[in-house]
């Protein structure tokens, strides 16, 4: 059973991944609008906005990241619903083939083109100076994080792949999640946002996520923003997941 799972999965991974690859557009506009982002907010507003001794790219940067993996995972609710709308899904279950491998063919996909989108956004800082003393332990804290705030957002975007009914609805979801980051520590300080402002972003999963990547980055200890961003993210991971599986369940019948 869990070999033929496996290989179902492999074979319709394999499947996505094809797609993704004949349609490259789709990772290059996942990337265009956080490096826009990223270039207007260092190159326009960076001398504006006090953050010590850190340069501004390598304060903005973690947030940047988190909008590269929300834009990302829109075009998974994309692909996802193309499939479902399409009559694919069902063509599928008449198969031999393990059900839950349609959903993690297109989870494994979202993982791979999240990853080179991240790849190329960390790319474009280094070219506008962005270093980091991170030995091997700290990129890979990097790493698990990203992979897990990922998987956690891809989960998330299966749910209305499978229960939205057009296609700009599968996608829409996402904006929400895009622009949470300006509500956080991503761009400025809290410290400099009125009240109410401030205490919902010192409080939402973003700001602990990105002080936690920035602390990495820097090679300083993350000390308890790591386990509260490892809470935020497993918390979410658990109930996008379960919410996917019962989405999925009844669009299956």
């Amino acid at each position: 059973m869990t070999s033929a799972f496996l290989g179902d999965t492999a074979a319709l991974t394999g499947r996505t991944l094809r797609h993704v690859t004949r349609s490259a557009d789709t990772i290059v506009t996942t990337v265009i609008t956080p490096v826009a982002m990223m270039l207007m907010f260092v190159y326009v507003f960076g001398g504006a906005i006090d953050t010590g001794p850190v340069p501004y790219v390598a304060y903005l940067l973690p947030g940047i990241l988190l909008m590269t993996v929300a834009s990302g995972v829109s075009y998974t609710a994309f692909r996802l619903f193309t499939d479902v709308s399409g009559g694919i899904v069902d063509r599928f279950r008449s198969m031999p083939i393990a059900r839950s491998g349609v959903l993690w063919a297109h989870v494994l996909t979202s993982l791979v083109a999240n990853l080179i989108a991240l790849v190329l956004v960390l790319g474009v800082a280094v070219l506008m100076g962005f270093r980091s003393p991170a030995g091997a332990a700290g990129w890979l804290g990097v790493a698990g994080v990203l992979f897990l705030f990922t998987l956690a957002l891809t989960w998330l975007a299966v749910i209305p792949g499978l229960s939205a009914s057009s296609v700009e609805g599968a996608g829409a979801f996402a904006y929400p999640l895009i622009f949470l980051p300006f509500v956080s520590s991503a761009f400025v300080p809290t410290g400099t946002m009125p009240g109410p402002v401030r205490w919902f972003a010192e409080h939402q999963p973003v700001t602990s996520i990105v002080d936690t990547l920035r602390a990495l980055l820097a090679d300083r200890p993350a000390g308890d923003d790591l386990w509260i961003a490892l809470g935020w993210c497993a918390g979410i991971l658990v109930v996008a997941y379960a919410g996917a599986t019962a989405a999925y369940r009844r669009k299956i019948g």
